[in-house]
């Protein structure tokens, strides 16, 4: 049976809490622990403070059987982890020769004079077991108090990564008998989040082994099939079952697995049906660019249009200058649609306009039609940050929607 670890990742650095740095570290350390079959139930930042540290590692501790810091080992004196380590864990600092001459002659390999200040390094808690760095200065090392285990590392994500691969996980694989965990992700589109969520039900997304969970990208939903077993074999037996749980519910609405694209699918879809889309954009262009770049060609693609704003689209329409913009794009639905196997999608956004909650008219108005059109108005302006990529996403799903009920009504 495989131990039940459980783990806290700590990252250290005032430069993580003032937005200064993107924090990948924990990301890439969280991936490589579900990978060892390590829970992961909580990561921290915390800044250069000596007992804000200490008090964040012996919270960890207080729940958790493995603590893995990144950062703050360099020389200079904002670099504070070797000294919260030592006070979360009761000991003094000690000074270790080897590890000074290791940084020495480092520094010698790139024919440099070690600055003094990096004689800090050189001391880690008593009794902590050194983690040789060969490719860096900052020596790393392993701190076991009461049961439980502190690995610190550099912050430095070339080292880091290194140290991991290299020294972490040999360690953990010696040290505990480790399961596996494994993930599954189903894409999912053309539904809202909440809506998927009662249609999964409480009593799955309660499971607690296979675990599922949502998160929205930008237009589609990725539902996460979390399972641990003590082999891989089992784990792919469970997320199996539960997987087939999943499709009796959402099927529908599932049109890939982790890193399937939307666009990719429709592109597909349409290949499959000798069909073409028409496209209208007008204030944004994340649409058509994304299309192009799935063939070189883009065969599937028909008329495509795209403008810079609304005011550029209706001086080329001029007389659609009295229309709203669901007006405007089911009358651009109407025009660009010319065969009954076509699809088409419209996208009118107003750059110049914020958002606006109250307002009854929206700023960003999509329509896909096959056949017949449907629109959907959103609440926010096209200098939304989301927009280009929800609005491009959105619109996509509503087209492989379409596709979708078309083949299952053949």
């Amino acid at each position: 049976m495989a131990d039940n670890i459980n783990a806290e990742i700590v990252t250290i650095g005032t430069e993580l809490l003032l937005g200064e740095l993107t924090d990948t570290n924990s990301v890439f350390v969280a991936q490589i622990l579900r990978e060892l079959g390590i829970n992961v139930f909580f990561i921290t930042s915390v800044g250069d403070n000596i007992s804000r540290i200490a008090d964040v590692l012996r919270i960890a501790m207080g729940r958790s059987e493995l603590i893995i810091t990144c950062g703050g080992l360099g020389p200079t004196v904002d670099d504070m982890t070797r000294e919260g380590v030592a006070a979360a864990t009761d000991r003094n600092l000690i000074f270790v020769p080897a590890l000074l001459e290791q940084i020495q002659a480092r520094f010698s390999n790139f024919g440099m004079a070690m600055p003094e200040n990096n004689k800090r390094q050189a001391y880690i808690p008593q009794d902590a077991t050194v983690i040789h760095n060969p490719v860096g200065t900052a020596p790393s090392f392993i701190t076991e108090h009461n049961g439980k285990l502190i690995i610190t590392l550099p912050g430095v994500p070339r080292e880091l990564k290194y140290l991991i691969t290299e020294e972490v996980v040999p360690f953990l694989q010696k040290r505990f008998a480790l399961g596996v965990i494994k993930t599954r992700n189903l894409r999912v589109a053309g539904i809202g989040e909440s809506a998927l969520d009662e249609m999964i039900g409480k009593q799955l997304l309660n499971s607690a082994n296979p675990s599922i969970g949502l998160a929205a990208h930008h237009g589609v939903i990725d539902v996460r099939l979390t399972a641990k077993g003590d082999s891989a074999a089992q784990v792919n037996d469970m997320l199996d079952e539960m997987e087939a749980r999943v499709r009796q519910r959402i099927g529908t609405y599932v049109y890939g697995y982790d890193k399937d694209r939307i666009e990719d699918v429709v592109a597909q879809s349409l290949r499959l049906r000798h069909a073409r889309l028409h496209i209208l954009e007008v204030g944004l262009n994340g649409l058509t660019a994304n299309l192009q770049r799935v063939s070189n060609h883009a065969e599937f693609l028909g008329t495509v249009e795209s403008f810079p704003n609304v005011l550029a689209y209706l001086e080329a329409y001029p007389h659609q200058m009295s229309l709203s913009y669901r007006e405007l794009a089911n009358a651009a639905i109407e025009r660009l649609v010319q065969d009954a196997s076509d699809f088409a999608i419209v996208i009118i956004s107003d750059a110049e306009v914020n958002e606006k909650p109250d307002s009854a008219e929206a700023t960003i108005v999509v329509a896909a039609s096959f056949h017949d059109s449907t629109t959907r108005g959103y609440g926010f302006g096209a200098r939304s940050e989301l927009a280009q990529g929800w609005v491009s996403r959105w619109a996509l799903a509503s087209i492989w929607r379409m596709c979708v009920k078309v083949n299952n009504a053949s």
